[in-house]
């Protein structure tokens, strides 16, 4: 228990992180960096010879050898072969943002080519997630010879079967946890089949397609199809479209995901891709690049084309090389992301309302209504998850079906466990990765869906409790709280999944003044103990116990838990305090 909190007014004890004194002025020395970047290392864990390593992780030295994984070498042969002989392929992607710079990374290596590719993108509202019979008929049809699943395919059995019987060679490049048998394909690459030996795990669908890539260029290389007049294509800049689909899809910030998502950032604040520099003017970022950026930025605004209108429009975006089009397609992507703030609310009310209702128990948190739009049923799933701390689970009915997703917390594998639920015959397919999953099923079957995931996960849960509680680096005064400060915990970045960024507290603040801003964020101005003052908010606290003690509180202490980073919203540049949690003091 550190400074005195067993329970937090989100109902969390605050831990302090245990370190290793002596491994941290070791660090600190050996690298010449502040006292902080140091301690911060040691706190993870990263032993002295890895130091330098960790603070610039490079591509080059965690780059795992494409070959490593399953199927990768038959995948890059039948790829290969069909660049050379100039086949039409088409690439079907999932409509989120990991499905989206998948398609796009193929697009845009074909295209450095001198060829395209098809991009068939479903109808989350027609046609659901994954490939289809139709759609793999239909891309025959149109002379398609191989197609790349992107971001799916690893279930698709029927689909597959559909595909073979029209002629059509598949491979799929997926991460989503696989069904007891594998379907026909061509090649499956994917790192979590259980016959995988990479230890690439950790990775996005934008990830193994990269790697993918890779493959193909090495072996394209050997066979000498690059020449003075064809060039190879640069893989390097690709590294932005790959870093944003792996930061939104939440993988773990650790090994080569790490060195992907750190050049990625660097990519991405040159610019180079026409699309995202028009969907960073439309969003207000500039400047060097930033995982918030990534994933609460960009990611929702190529989400919200799939959620409300078209996946396809995202794609679009990422490959247009023509700044009039990508400005259209931004301003029309941010538009929408409005319109799915709108539904959101609307529809996380109603989903409160209901999972007090239903009171399924320690293992979920559900809910599920006619009125749900299904385009905001994962939003409004992690929603839920961050108001209860424990899994949760949304359906949208329409006619005989309910389409839902669920988002889970760590330690809590949903996806097995809704794959558990589709072999019971509670659900008609289903599927997903440990922290989010998505299931359809029959509407009668609703209830004992939820209630067997519910009796399925609560020993997990149980088990995770630990993990949910607060882990803390130390006590800040106010006056510390500075953009100095800020620079130097940024160096252990990037930050997300598996390296989670540092929060402190500041003890014994008070409350000055509290306020409601944009999008339910609760504004505050503190004063430490030493009398100094803080900026801070907590993002989407307003109808929270967290957004109530700050707003209530007013003049009277609080322990304040949080990130200290520079706030740059609207060109700004100073340190604040992105508060997380409080206590009473």
């Amino acid at each position: 228990m550190f400074a005195g909190v067993a329970r937090s007014v989100t109902g969390r004890a605050w831990r302090l992180r245990e370190i290793d004194d002596r491994l941290a002025l070791a660090h600190a020395q050996r690298l010449a960096v502040p006292d902080i970047v140091g301690r911060l290392l040691a706190a993870r864990g990263v032993a002295l010879e890895e130091g330098a390593r960790f603070l610039d992780p490079r591509l080059r030295e965690a780059m795992p050898d494409p070959s490593s994984l399953a199927d990768m070498d038959k995948a890059a042969e039948r790829l290969a072969d069909a660049i050379e002989g100039h086949e039409k392929v088409a690439v079907f992607g999932d409509y989120d943002v990991d499905g989206a710079t998948s398609s796009a990374l193929l697009v845009r290596y074909f295209r450095a080519l001198g060829q395209g590719v098809r991009v068939y993108i479903p109808d989350r509202f027609a046609e659901g997630y994954g490939p289809n019979p139709r759609a793999m008929q239909l891309l025959a049809g149109e002379g398609a010879k191989l197609a790349i699943t992107v971001d799916c395919g690893t279930v698709a059995t029927s689909s597959l079967i559909a595909a073979r019987e029209a002629g059509l060679s598949v491979i799929v490049c997926d991460h989503h946890a696989p069904g007891e048998t594998l379907p026909p394909a061509h090649a499956i690459v994917n790192p979590n089949r259980l016959d995988d030996r990479s230890g690439c795990g950790q990775l996005a669908a934008v990830g193994v397609t990269f790697l993918l890539l890779v493959a193909v260029n090495r072996l394209l290389r050997r066979r000498g199809y690059f020449t003075p007049e064809r060039a190879e294509p640069d893989l390097l800049s690709l590294l932005d479209l790959v870093a944003l689909g792996t930061v939104c899809d939440v993988a773990r910030l650790t090994g080569i995901n790490r060195a992907l998502v750190a050049q990625g950032l660097k990519v991405l604040s040159a610019t180079r891709n026409t699309g995202l520099a028009a969907l960073r003017q439309a969003a207000g970022a500039s400047g060097a690049a930033s995982v918030y950026e990534l994933g609460f930025l960009l990611g929702p605004r190529i989400n919200a084309g799939g959620r409300v209108a078209h996946g396809a429009l995202g794609v679009r975006l990422l490959t247009t090389e023509d700044e009039a089009e990508a400005a259209a397609l931004a301003r029309e992507l941010d538009g929408l992301n409005r319109d799915r703030q709108t539904i959101e609310a609307g529809v996380l009310d109603d989903a409160i309302a209901d999972c007090e209702r239903r009171a399924l128990g320690e293992g979920l948190v559900a809910a599920s209504g006619e009125g749900f739009h299904p385009g905001v049923v994962g939003i409004v799933a992690g929603r839920l998850r961050e108001r209860y701390a424990k899994p949760a689970f949304v359906f949208a009915e329409q006619g005989g079906l309910a389409r839902g997703s669920g988002r889970s917390v760590p330690g809590v594998d949903l996806g097995a466990a809704v794959q558990d639920a589709v072999a019971a015959g509670l659900a008609v397919n289903g599927g997903g990765h440990a922290m989010a999953a998505g299931a359809t099923v029959e509407r009668g079957q609703i209830d004992p869906f939820l209630r067997f995931l519910s009796d399925r996960l609560a020993p997990q849960v149980t088990g995770a409790r630990a993990l949910l509680d607060l882990d803390l680096e130390g006590l800040v005064s106010g006056a510390a709280v500075t953009g100095s400060l800020a620079d130097g915990i940024a160096r252990v970045g990037p930050f997300g999944a598996g390296n989670p960024e540092p929060l402190f507290v500041c003890a014994d603040a008070r409350v000055v003044n509290g306020s409601i801003v944009g999008q339910d964020h609760v504004r505050a101005i503190l004063t430490g103990s030493d009398g100094a003052r803080i900026s801070g908010i907590a993002f989407r606290a307003a109808d929270t116990p967290l957004g109530e003690a700050l707003l209530q509180r007013q003049g009277r202490p609080l322990h304040v838990a949080g990130r200290i980073t520079r706030d740059r919203f609207a060109g700004g540049d100073k340190a604040q305090l992105q508060i997380v949690d409080a206590a009473l003091a």
